[in-house]
């Protein structure tokens, strides 16, 4: 016979047979997160494993940056070091940001809930008769989240870098009429650009990780006024470290979106000067 020594069966918990007593619409939530997060993950799998229409110049895909690998013309501004690589160049740099996520404290809430239903929602019993926590393999892993953090920072500087080339004059391929286009680029590609690095910086450094490199192990905040500091703004971004989450997936996407479009003439970029 099984042990009923576990959850929400304990024999010192109250027996009750209804799953919950919750008479609003709980499984919303989880099931909108399912969705959601299942869509990102598919197309960002499909995107990534593509290995082509990742750059239309002067806009390169967050998902290919930085292309370090057998890129196209113009799509690798820090070489080309594993240009031996014989898959898509995406798989190269993914594993950074994406670990980071899957790691996050906010998305393990998000996807315990939705796709492990440990519990789906609160005052809901979830179906596993035992809890181990983060203790065993894989779940352990989740503690590697702060060296994800250091990755997800170089990636965020990277980003930052492509928004400022994705001001550079567009080459004579891409411009509309003749000739290389001169002066400063502004487009709908950019202004994307912008926004999704503004949310990727929000999402990192509102990271629990960061709140607690930057105050952590402090026996006197008096004694460190600048990290002190620090520490109370990042505190405040943390309040909204699940919307900064959630915005910046958002935003990765459609970024890379307008670049397949752009990259495969479906549409042309909106240029404002």
């Amino acid at each position: 016979m099984a042990s009923t020594d576990h959850g929400v069966t304990s024999t010192t918990r109250a027996h009750i047979e209804a799953r919950t007593l919750r008479q609003d619409r709980w499984w919303l939530q989880p099931l909108t997160t399912f969705v959601v997060f299942s869509s990102f993950v598919v197309y960002a799998t499909v995107r990534a494993f593509m290995g082509r229409d990742y750059y239309a110049s002067p806009y390169l895909s967050p998902f290919y940056s930085p292309c370090l690998g057998d890129c196209v013309e113009g799509a690798s501004d820090f070489g080309q070091p594993f240009g031996w690589f014989p898959l898509s160049a995406a798989l190269i740099i993914l594993v950074f940001p994406l670990g980071f996520r899957m790691t996050c404290y906010y998305y393990r809430k998000s996807y315990y809930r939705a796709f492990w239903l440990s519990p789906p929602a609160c005052g809901v019993a979830e179906p596993h008769q035992a809890y181990s926590g983060e203790t065993r393999f894989p779940l352990v892993l989740q503690n590697v989240h702060r060296w994800f953090w250091y990755a997800a920072v170089l990636v965020g500087l990277v980003l930052t870098y492509d928004v400022l080339l994705a001001f550079r004059p567009m080459p004579a391929e891409y411009a509309v009429g003749d000739g290389e286009t001169s002066g400063v680029h502004m487009g709908l590609g950019t202004l994307l650009m912008i926004a999704n690095v503004a949310f990727i910086w929000l999402y990192t450094l509102s990271c629990h990780s960061c709140r607690h490199i930057v105050g952590g192990r402090l026996r006197h905040f008096s004694k460190h006024p600048v990290r002190y500091r620090l520490w109370t703004w990042v505190s405040r971004l943390n309040e909204s470290h699940g919307r900064w989450a959630w915005y910046s997936l958002f935003s990765v996407a459609l970024v890379d979106l307008y670049v397949l479009l752009l990259a495969t003439g479906t549409i042309q970029d909106l240029r404002f000067f």
